[in-house]
């Protein structure tokens, strides 16, 4: 398993009722759930004062994340992504000597 960094921006198209905003943020939240039990959403944060989320996804490869991880969030058609892929740092202070 690979770890991403992800910087995601949601954007809520034009035209999209408040009430199926808010079925899909209802729905984003359990699946969000769902993904950090699998091991596949280890941390997410929220920059002070923006709305976008970076976080560390864990998959087999970019492709992966992308179709059977990100693309099965509730928002992510109204979703563009950052993936950046990472490598352990030998520096890392929490990487087992």
């Amino acid at each position: 398993m690979r770890d991403f960094l992800v910087e995601i921006t949601t954007k809520v198209p034009q035209g999209v009722s408040a009430e199926e905003v808010e079925r899909r943020r209802a729905a984003e939240t359990v699946r969000a759930r769902e993904l950090a039990t699998a091991g596949r959403l280890f941390r997410l944060w929220r920059p002070v004062g923006d709305t976008r989320s970076v976080g560390i996804w864990r998959a087999e490869d970019e492709e992966q994340l992308r179709t059977d991880v990100l693309g099965t969030l509730p928002l992510w058609p109204w979703m563009t992504a950052v993936v950046t892929p990472l490598e352990p740092h030998p520096n890392d202070p929490g990487t087992p000597a």
